[in-house]
């Protein structure tokens, strides 16, 4: 009798069967996730990268225009400052240069003055005003101006700012100056100029300053540290000064003080101060002109020794015709 096979065959069959099954269900359910649409849960890639890689793009622009700006400047700066290291040493050398020269000059103790001039007492009838203002002057001394009279309510000063002047006369000076002040105890108006013209308020150009203490203090402090350009030539700043503030109105007197005039003309510049400073019927002028004349060391070189000559005797020119007085001072 043969065996039978039935259940071999049986579980083949099932087996083939079940197997078509999980396959038929495992391609379904790929099928089903390939179709589901993904736009709606994410942000496409591209679109926020390429927004990103442009703003860093703009950002590295930014950065490099930046750049070039700073190098240009940074350029520009390192130009300036070799600029100025070399005027710096220029004027170091200049510096010492002069300090040599001053030393030179300053080895011989006794310093003479190569001008000595005859002091003249200039005319000038007083205001009832000044009148009363010279009688609180009984006990002044004033022989440190030579006797000048202190008959005018305005008063200009001329100061050389030269370097033979700020570096042997310039505490001399603040004190002739201050000194004079004292002895116009009160006017109307100051004003103060340098040889050039320069004032030494800028905000009072071209008009006078109040006449009070504080102002004079102010004067003798901004006059210690005053510096400005000079020729060596007191005509530009008189002549500027007549220009400006001439009134036949007011009395004024002109302060000159320097120790040269490097000028090519004396007369010429006496009969352009004539123009702007005329005489009236009586041969008076309504601005007198003063000079000072400060001292040149007697062991200087020999071309200041002439232009210390030729300052007196301009001085001394322009005071005989404007009715002021020229002082030498030792």
């Amino acid at each position: 009798m043969k065996k039978r096979r039935d259940t071999d065959i049986f579980s083949l069959s099932f087996l083939d069967i079940i197997t078509c099954g999980f396959g038929a269900i495992i391609l379904l359910l790929v099928i089903t996730k390939t179709g589901i649409p993904t736009t709606s849960i994410e942000a496409d890639p591209d679109t926020t990268d390429t927004g990103l890689i442009r703003d860093l793009q703009k950002q590295l622009f930014e950065i490099r225009g930046q750049t070039n700006v700073l190098n240009r400047d940074m350029t520009n700066t390192k130009e300036q400052l070799s600029e100025w290291k070399q005027r710096i040493a220029r004027l170091k050398q200049e510096k010492n240069s002069r300090e040599n020269k001053i030393r030179s000059l300053q080895d011989n103790s006794s310093v003479q003055s190569s001008i000595t001039d005859q002091f003249e007492t200039a005319k000038q009838s007083l205001t009832k005003e000044m009148q009363r203002l010279l009688a609180k002057l009984k006990n002044a001394d004033t022989d440190l101006v030579g006797g000048i009279p202190v008959d005018s309510e305005y008063i200009i000063f001329i100061v050389d700012t030269s370097g033979s002047m700020v570096q042997v006369n310039w505490n001399k000076m603040i004190k002739q100056l201050t000194t004079t002040l004292d002895v116009y105890p009160d006017v109307k108006g100051l004003q103060i100029m340098s040889d050039m013209g320069s004032y030494l308020f800028s905000q009072y150009r071209g008009k006078w300053i109040p006449d009070t203490p504080g102002r004079r203090r102010a004067m003798i402090s901004n006059l210690r540290r005053w510096n400005t350009f000079s020729n060596s030539s007191p005509v530009e700043g008189i002549t500027r000064a007549i220009s400006t503030f001439y009134d036949p109105n007011k009395k004024i007197s002109i302060y000159v003080f320097g120790d040269e005039f490097t000028g090519k003309s004396i007369s010429d510049v006496v009969k352009a101060i004539d123009r702007l400073n005329p005489k009236d019927s009586k041969g008076n002028t309504k601005i007198r002109i003063h000079g000072v004349g400060f001292p040149i060391p007697a062991n200087a070189p020999e071309h200041f020794q002439i232009t210390s000559q030729r300052y007196a005797t301009l001085m001394r020119e322009v005071g005989q015709k404007n009715g002021g007085t020229f002082i030498g001072l030792n």
